[in-house]
Protein backbone atom coordinates (compact mmCIF):
# COMPACT_ATOMS: atom_id res chain seq x y z
CA UNK A 1 0.00 0.00 0.00
CA UNK A 2 1.51 3.38 -1.04
CA UNK A 3 -1.30 5.51 0.19
CA UNK A 4 -4.34 5.42 1.89
CA UNK A 5 -6.45 8.36 0.99
CA UNK A 6 -6.84 7.96 -2.22
CA UNK A 7 -6.16 4.17 -2.14
CA UNK A 8 -3.13 3.81 -3.93
CA UNK A 9 -1.07 0.58 -4.32
CA UNK A 10 3.01 0.22 -5.83
CA UNK A 11 4.78 -2.52 -7.01
CA UNK A 12 7.36 -4.09 -5.60
CA UNK A 13 9.52 -4.94 -8.72
CA UNK A 14 10.34 -2.90 -11.39
CA UNK A 15 8.70 -3.56 -14.72
CA UNK A 16 10.62 -2.83 -17.68
CA UNK A 17 9.00 -1.22 -20.70
CA UNK A 18 5.55 -0.84 -18.65
CA UNK A 19 2.98 0.75 -20.87
CA UNK A 20 -0.19 1.21 -18.73
CA UNK A 21 -3.31 2.29 -20.81
CA UNK A 22 -3.86 6.32 -19.82
CA UNK A 23 -6.76 7.21 -17.65
CA UNK A 24 -9.18 9.93 -18.24
CA UNK A 25 -9.90 12.52 -15.38
CA UNK A 26 -13.48 13.21 -15.12
CA UNK A 27 -14.61 16.32 -13.15
CA UNK A 28 -17.98 17.25 -12.27
CA UNK A 29 -17.49 21.15 -11.05
CA UNK A 30 -20.54 21.94 -8.24
CA UNK A 31 -21.05 24.78 -5.89
CA UNK A 32 -20.67 22.71 -2.81
CA UNK A 33 -19.84 19.42 -3.83
CA UNK A 34 -17.42 18.38 -6.99
CA UNK A 35 -17.79 14.73 -8.52
CA UNK A 36 -14.09 13.41 -9.90
CA UNK A 37 -13.89 9.95 -11.31
CA UNK A 38 -11.49 8.17 -12.92
CA UNK A 39 -12.36 6.36 -16.21
CA UNK A 40 -9.60 4.02 -18.26
CA UNK A 41 -11.31 2.85 -21.44
CA UNK A 42 -14.95 1.76 -20.40
CA UNK A 43 -14.40 0.98 -17.02
CA UNK A 44 -14.83 3.41 -14.03
CA UNK A 45 -12.17 2.52 -11.46
CA UNK A 46 -12.21 5.06 -9.03
CA UNK A 47 -14.95 8.05 -7.76
CA UNK A 48 -15.01 10.37 -5.18
CA UNK A 49 -17.29 13.89 -3.91
CA UNK A 50 -15.27 16.34 -3.18
CA UNK A 51 -16.52 18.75 -0.93
CA UNK A 52 -15.67 22.17 -0.62
CA UNK A 53 -15.68 25.32 2.36
CA UNK A 54 -16.60 27.93 0.73
CA UNK A 55 -19.49 28.59 2.70
CA UNK A 56 -17.20 28.43 5.52
CA UNK A 57 -14.54 31.16 4.28
CA UNK A 58 -17.76 33.79 3.56
CA UNK A 59 -18.67 33.42 7.12
CA UNK A 60 -15.41 33.87 8.27
CA UNK A 61 -14.48 36.81 6.45
CA UNK A 62 -17.64 38.32 7.08
CA UNK A 63 -17.17 37.72 10.61
CA UNK A 64 -13.92 39.24 10.49
CA UNK A 65 -14.90 42.39 8.38
CA UNK A 66 -17.69 43.38 10.93
CA UNK A 67 -15.66 42.69 13.59
CA UNK A 68 -12.93 45.23 12.41
CA UNK A 69 -15.77 47.38 11.41
CA UNK A 70 -17.10 47.16 15.47
CA UNK A 71 -13.90 48.02 16.65
CA UNK A 72 -13.02 51.09 14.24
CA UNK A 73 -16.08 52.64 15.27
CA UNK A 74 -14.98 52.12 19.04
CA UNK A 75 -11.86 54.07 18.28
CA UNK A 76 -12.26 57.93 18.53
CA UNK A 77 -8.54 58.64 17.96
CA UNK A 78 -8.40 56.87 14.42
CA UNK A 79 -8.15 59.39 11.57
CA UNK A 80 -10.60 59.07 8.75
CA UNK A 81 -9.56 57.37 6.06
CA UNK A 82 -9.74 59.42 2.81
CA UNK A 83 -8.35 58.08 -0.76
CA UNK A 84 -5.82 60.66 -2.07
CA UNK A 85 -5.12 60.87 -5.78
CA UNK A 86 -2.07 58.92 -5.66
CA UNK A 87 -3.86 55.95 -4.50
CA UNK A 88 -7.24 56.03 -6.76
CA UNK A 89 -3.96 55.69 -9.31
CA UNK A 90 -2.46 53.12 -7.55
CA UNK A 91 -3.21 49.86 -9.00
CA UNK A 92 -2.91 48.00 -6.02
CA UNK A 93 -6.08 48.86 -4.88
CA UNK A 94 -7.70 48.07 -7.75
CA UNK A 95 -9.09 44.63 -8.40
CA UNK A 96 -7.40 42.70 -11.25
CA UNK A 97 -9.14 41.27 -14.27
CA UNK A 98 -11.00 37.74 -13.84
CA UNK A 99 -10.37 38.22 -9.94
CA UNK A 100 -12.69 35.84 -8.08
CA UNK A 101 -13.61 35.85 -4.03
CA UNK A 102 -11.82 33.72 -1.58
CA UNK A 103 -14.46 31.48 -1.70
CA UNK A 104 -15.28 30.66 -5.16
CA UNK A 105 -10.91 31.00 -6.00
CA UNK A 106 -11.48 27.92 -3.47
CA UNK A 107 -13.27 25.67 -5.35
CA UNK A 108 -10.61 26.35 -7.89
CA UNK A 109 -7.43 25.51 -5.69
CA UNK A 110 -8.92 22.52 -4.14
CA UNK A 111 -9.92 20.82 -7.36
CA UNK A 112 -6.15 21.49 -8.95
CA UNK A 113 -4.92 19.87 -5.62
CA UNK A 114 -6.83 16.57 -6.42
CA UNK A 115 -6.12 17.20 -9.85
CA UNK A 116 -2.07 17.45 -9.06
CA UNK A 117 -2.58 14.14 -7.03
CA UNK A 118 -4.50 12.25 -10.04
CA UNK A 119 -1.28 12.93 -12.19
CA UNK A 120 1.08 11.72 -9.23
CA UNK A 121 -0.55 8.62 -8.40
CA UNK A 122 -2.10 7.45 -12.04
CA UNK A 123 -0.89 7.49 -15.67
CA UNK A 124 -3.45 10.29 -16.63
CA UNK A 125 -4.10 10.92 -19.96
CA UNK A 126 -6.88 13.87 -20.86
CA UNK A 127 -9.34 15.32 -18.80
CA UNK A 128 -12.82 15.92 -19.41
CA UNK A 129 -15.06 18.54 -17.40
CA UNK A 130 -18.49 19.89 -17.11
CA UNK A 131 -18.02 23.11 -18.23
CA UNK A 132 -21.55 24.83 -19.38
CA UNK A 133 -23.42 23.96 -16.17
CA UNK A 134 -26.86 25.37 -17.93
CA UNK A 135 -27.52 26.99 -21.14
CA UNK A 136 -28.20 29.92 -19.78
CA UNK A 137 -29.21 31.75 -23.40
CA UNK A 138 -31.49 28.74 -25.08
CA UNK A 139 -33.27 27.92 -21.21
CA UNK A 140 -34.31 32.19 -21.98
CA UNK A 141 -34.89 32.14 -26.06
CA UNK A 142 -35.94 28.36 -26.38
CA UNK A 143 -36.74 29.39 -30.12
CA UNK A 144 -32.47 29.89 -30.89
CA UNK A 145 -31.22 28.71 -33.91
CA UNK A 146 -28.07 26.72 -34.34
CA UNK A 147 -27.31 24.78 -31.22
CA UNK A 148 -27.09 21.27 -32.31
CA UNK A 149 -29.35 19.15 -29.15
CA UNK A 150 -31.91 21.57 -29.73
CA UNK A 151 -34.22 19.42 -31.48
CA UNK A 152 -32.24 15.72 -30.86
CA UNK A 153 -32.01 13.69 -27.71
CA UNK A 154 -31.19 16.52 -25.20
CA UNK A 155 -33.89 18.73 -25.71
CA UNK A 156 -35.45 19.23 -22.50
CA UNK A 157 -32.87 18.70 -20.31
CA UNK A 158 -31.01 21.66 -20.02
CA UNK A 159 -34.50 23.28 -18.66
CA UNK A 160 -35.37 20.38 -16.20
CA UNK A 161 -32.04 19.70 -14.70
CA UNK A 162 -32.29 23.50 -13.78
CA UNK A 163 -35.63 23.62 -12.67
CA UNK A 164 -34.63 20.43 -10.58
CA UNK A 165 -31.52 22.69 -8.82
CA UNK A 166 -33.57 25.72 -7.94
CA UNK A 167 -36.99 23.92 -7.05
CA UNK A 168 -35.07 22.25 -4.78
CA UNK A 169 -36.11 18.96 -6.65
CA UNK A 170 -39.99 19.43 -5.12
CA UNK A 171 -43.39 20.38 -6.24
CA UNK A 172 -43.84 24.32 -6.08
CA UNK A 173 -47.48 23.57 -5.13
CA UNK A 174 -47.66 20.79 -2.52
CA UNK A 175 -43.82 20.48 -1.89
CA UNK A 176 -44.08 16.49 -2.77
CA UNK A 177 -40.82 14.93 -2.67
CA UNK A 178 -39.33 11.48 -4.13
CA UNK A 179 -42.33 11.30 -6.99
CA UNK A 180 -42.03 12.30 -11.09
CA UNK A 181 -41.78 15.86 -11.23
CA UNK A 182 -43.18 17.81 -14.12
CA UNK A 183 -42.32 21.23 -16.23
CA UNK A 184 -45.22 23.16 -15.41
CA UNK A 185 -45.92 26.63 -16.46
CA UNK A 186 -46.67 29.10 -14.18
CA UNK A 187 -48.62 31.22 -16.09
CA UNK A 188 -50.88 28.96 -18.53
CA UNK A 189 -49.23 29.16 -22.44
CA UNK A 190 -53.48 29.31 -22.86
CA UNK A 191 -53.49 32.79 -20.98
CA UNK A 192 -50.13 34.36 -22.59
CA UNK A 193 -47.54 32.69 -20.67
CA UNK A 194 -44.01 32.19 -22.67
CA UNK A 195 -41.91 29.54 -21.80
CA UNK A 196 -39.29 31.24 -20.35
CA UNK A 197 -36.84 29.95 -17.57
CA UNK A 198 -38.80 32.78 -15.21
CA UNK A 199 -42.30 31.42 -16.09
CA UNK A 200 -41.39 27.44 -15.26
CA UNK A 201 -41.68 25.51 -12.53
CA UNK A 202 -41.91 21.83 -11.27
CA UNK A 203 -44.84 20.20 -10.27
CA UNK A 204 -46.16 16.51 -9.27
CA UNK A 205 -49.05 15.30 -11.75
CA UNK A 206 -51.90 15.57 -9.29
CA UNK A 207 -50.95 19.23 -8.64
CA UNK A 208 -50.69 19.99 -12.32
CA UNK A 209 -53.53 18.25 -13.27
CA UNK A 210 -55.55 20.30 -10.33
CA UNK A 211 -54.06 23.59 -11.49
CA UNK A 212 -54.65 22.82 -15.50
CA UNK A 213 -54.87 26.23 -17.76
CA UNK A 214 -56.18 28.52 -14.50
CA UNK A 215 -54.25 31.67 -13.66
CA UNK A 216 -51.78 31.07 -11.07
CA UNK A 217 -53.72 33.61 -8.91
CA UNK A 218 -56.73 32.16 -9.35
CA UNK A 219 -55.30 28.38 -7.96
CA UNK A 220 -53.67 29.56 -5.57
CA UNK A 221 -56.21 32.45 -4.30
CA UNK A 222 -56.38 30.33 -1.05
CA UNK A 223 -53.07 30.15 0.08
CA UNK A 224 -51.44 34.48 -0.41
CA UNK A 225 -48.21 33.34 0.87
CA UNK A 226 -47.40 30.29 -1.33
CA UNK A 227 -48.46 32.34 -4.38
CA UNK A 228 -45.97 35.18 -2.79
CA UNK A 229 -43.01 32.53 -2.46
CA UNK A 230 -43.18 30.64 -5.78
CA UNK A 231 -43.59 34.39 -7.51
CA UNK A 232 -40.67 35.36 -5.50
CA UNK A 233 -38.29 32.39 -6.34
CA UNK A 234 -39.44 32.26 -9.91
CA UNK A 235 -37.92 34.98 -10.50
CA UNK A 236 -34.83 34.93 -8.48
CA UNK A 237 -31.78 33.22 -9.86
CA UNK A 238 -30.27 30.24 -9.44
CA UNK A 239 -27.08 31.05 -6.30
CA UNK A 240 -25.24 27.86 -7.25
CA UNK A 241 -25.30 27.89 -10.93
CA UNK A 242 -23.87 31.42 -10.79
CA UNK A 243 -21.26 30.25 -8.32
CA UNK A 244 -20.59 27.39 -10.70
CA UNK A 245 -20.58 30.13 -13.89
CA UNK A 246 -18.32 32.02 -12.28
CA UNK A 247 -15.17 29.67 -11.93
CA UNK A 248 -15.81 27.27 -14.95
CA UNK A 249 -13.67 29.26 -17.36
CA UNK A 250 -11.10 29.95 -14.80
CA UNK A 251 -11.01 25.92 -13.98
CA UNK A 252 -10.74 25.18 -17.65
CA UNK A 253 -7.62 27.50 -18.25
CA UNK A 254 -6.20 26.05 -15.12
CA UNK A 255 -6.67 22.27 -16.28
CA UNK A 256 -5.70 23.68 -20.10
CA UNK A 257 -2.20 24.65 -18.20
CA UNK A 258 -1.16 21.14 -17.27
CA UNK A 259 -0.50 20.28 -21.17
CA UNK A 260 -3.30 17.31 -21.35
CA UNK A 261 -6.08 17.54 -23.88
CA UNK A 262 -9.20 18.99 -21.88
CA UNK A 263 -12.39 18.18 -23.59
CA UNK A 264 -15.28 19.87 -21.89
CA UNK A 265 -19.51 18.72 -22.19
CA UNK A 266 -22.60 20.24 -20.73
CA UNK A 267 -24.82 19.30 -17.51
CA UNK A 268 -27.98 18.18 -19.93
CA UNK A 269 -25.53 15.73 -21.75
CA UNK A 270 -24.25 14.44 -18.92
CA UNK A 271 -27.71 13.68 -17.21
CA UNK A 272 -28.49 12.60 -20.55
CA UNK A 273 -25.56 9.57 -20.23
CA UNK A 274 -25.94 8.90 -16.85
CA UNK A 275 -29.95 8.25 -17.24
CA UNK A 276 -29.19 6.05 -20.82
CA UNK A 277 -26.92 4.10 -18.66
CA UNK A 278 -29.73 3.41 -15.73
CA UNK A 279 -26.87 5.03 -13.18
CA UNK A 280 -28.72 7.26 -9.99
CA UNK A 281 -28.13 10.40 -9.22
CA UNK A 282 -24.77 11.42 -7.90
CA UNK A 283 -21.97 13.71 -8.06
CA UNK A 284 -18.81 10.85 -8.88
CA UNK A 285 -21.82 9.32 -11.15
CA UNK A 286 -22.18 12.23 -13.09
CA UNK A 287 -18.71 12.94 -13.18
CA UNK A 288 -18.29 9.56 -14.94
CA UNK A 289 -20.96 10.59 -17.50
CA UNK A 290 -19.91 13.73 -18.43
CA UNK A 291 -18.88 14.62 -22.25
CA UNK A 292 -19.31 12.09 -25.21
CA UNK A 293 -19.64 8.70 -23.46
CA UNK A 294 -21.36 5.08 -25.50
CA UNK A 295 -20.66 2.30 -22.26
CA UNK A 296 -19.29 2.56 -19.23
CA UNK A 297 -18.92 -0.31 -16.41
CA UNK A 298 -18.52 0.54 -12.87
CA UNK A 299 -15.66 -0.87 -11.41
CA UNK A 300 -16.06 0.31 -8.07
CA UNK A 301 -19.89 1.33 -5.93
CA UNK A 302 -18.36 3.09 -2.60
CA UNK A 303 -16.81 6.64 -3.38
CA UNK A 304 -14.44 7.99 -1.46
CA UNK A 305 -15.96 10.95 0.33
CA UNK A 306 -13.58 14.14 0.62
CA UNK A 307 -14.40 17.25 2.95
CA UNK A 308 -12.48 20.11 2.78
CA UNK A 309 -11.09 21.08 6.47
CA UNK A 310 -8.47 23.50 6.12
CA UNK A 311 -5.00 23.69 7.52
CA UNK A 312 -5.62 25.59 10.59
CA UNK A 313 -6.82 29.15 11.09
CA UNK A 314 -4.11 32.09 11.63
CA UNK A 315 -5.93 33.43 14.03
CA UNK A 316 -3.86 34.10 17.07
CA UNK A 317 -6.16 35.64 19.71
CA UNK A 318 -10.20 34.82 20.61
CA UNK A 319 -12.88 37.45 20.52
CA UNK A 320 -15.53 38.25 23.33
CA UNK A 321 -19.31 39.20 22.61
CA UNK A 322 -18.27 43.08 21.54
CA UNK A 323 -15.80 41.64 18.81
CA UNK A 324 -12.54 42.37 20.68
CA UNK A 325 -9.27 40.15 20.58
CA UNK A 326 -8.39 38.51 24.01
CA UNK A 327 -5.18 37.50 23.58
CA UNK A 328 -3.96 33.82 25.89
CA UNK A 329 -7.17 33.28 27.06
CA UNK A 330 -7.31 30.10 29.57
CA UNK A 331 -8.79 27.32 27.68
CA UNK A 332 -9.35 29.35 24.74
CA UNK A 333 -8.59 27.47 21.35
CA UNK A 334 -4.88 28.29 19.59
CA UNK A 335 -3.69 27.83 16.09
CA UNK A 336 -2.54 24.66 15.19
CA UNK A 337 1.40 24.26 15.64
CA UNK A 338 3.21 24.88 12.51
CA UNK A 339 6.18 22.70 13.79
CA UNK A 340 5.63 18.67 14.00
CA UNK A 341 5.54 17.14 17.61
CA UNK A 342 7.95 14.69 17.99
CA UNK A 343 7.43 14.14 14.52
CA UNK A 344 3.34 14.34 14.44
CA UNK A 345 0.97 17.12 13.54
CA UNK A 346 -2.41 17.55 14.58
CA UNK A 347 -4.92 15.60 12.68
CA UNK A 348 -2.74 12.77 11.26
CA UNK A 349 -4.65 9.45 11.09
CA UNK A 350 -2.28 6.70 13.00
CA UNK A 351 -3.14 3.24 14.90
CA UNK A 352 -1.90 2.28 18.62
CA UNK A 353 -3.03 -0.82 20.20
CA UNK A 354 -5.97 -2.13 18.07
CA UNK A 355 -7.50 1.82 17.61
CA UNK A 356 -7.13 3.75 14.65
CA UNK A 357 -8.29 7.80 14.61
CA UNK A 358 -6.71 11.08 14.25
CA UNK A 359 -3.92 12.36 17.11
CA UNK A 360 -3.71 15.49 19.05
CA UNK A 361 0.04 15.45 19.91
CA UNK A 362 1.24 17.06 23.28
CA UNK A 363 4.89 18.48 23.79
CA UNK A 364 4.59 16.89 27.30
CA UNK A 365 2.77 13.31 28.13
CA UNK A 366 0.52 11.13 25.78
CA UNK A 367 -1.14 11.66 22.78
CA UNK A 368 -4.47 11.66 22.63
CA UNK A 369 -6.45 9.37 20.15
CA UNK A 370 -10.16 10.16 18.72
CA UNK A 371 -11.49 6.90 17.55
CA UNK A 372 -14.73 6.47 15.72
CA UNK A 373 -17.49 5.54 18.26
CA UNK A 374 -15.14 5.72 20.85
CA UNK A 375 -14.25 8.29 23.40
CA UNK A 376 -10.84 9.74 23.33
CA UNK A 377 -7.90 7.56 24.76
CA UNK A 378 -4.48 8.59 25.29
CA UNK A 379 -1.51 6.69 24.52
CA UNK A 380 2.63 6.89 24.39
CA UNK A 381 4.17 8.46 21.41
CA UNK A 382 6.26 5.07 20.60
CA UNK A 383 2.47 3.33 20.66
CA UNK A 384 1.76 5.22 17.30
CA UNK A 385 2.01 3.97 13.61
CA UNK A 386 1.28 6.51 10.93
CA UNK A 387 -1.46 5.20 8.57
CA UNK A 388 -2.08 8.53 6.51
CA UNK A 389 -0.50 12.22 7.86
CA UNK A 390 -2.82 14.84 7.90
CA UNK A 391 -3.19 16.89 4.57
CA UNK A 392 -6.27 19.29 5.37
CA UNK A 393 -9.03 16.69 4.38
CA UNK A 394 -11.66 14.58 6.44
CA UNK A 395 -11.83 11.21 4.30
CA UNK A 396 -15.05 8.85 4.63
Amino acid sequence: MFRRYPFTIILKRKVPDAEPAPVEVKIDPGSKTTGLALVQGDKVLWGGELTHRGHQIRDRLQMRRERRRGRRNKLRYRKPRYRTKAQINNADRKRKKGWLAPSLLHRVETIMTWMDRFRRYAPVGSIAMELVKFDLQQMQNPEISGVEYQQGDLAGFEVKEYLLAKWGRKCAYCGAEGRPLEVEHIQPRSRGGSNRVSNLTLACEPCNQAKGNKPVEAFLSSKPDLLARIMKQAKRPLRDAASVNSTRWVLFTALKLTGLPVTAGTGGRTKYNRKRMGWAKAHWLDAAAVGNVDALTLRTDKPLLISAKGQGGRQKGVFDKHGQPRRNKAGAAQIRPLKPIHGWRSGDIAKARGLEGRISPRTRGSFELRAAGQKPRSFPPRDFVAIHRNDGYAYQ
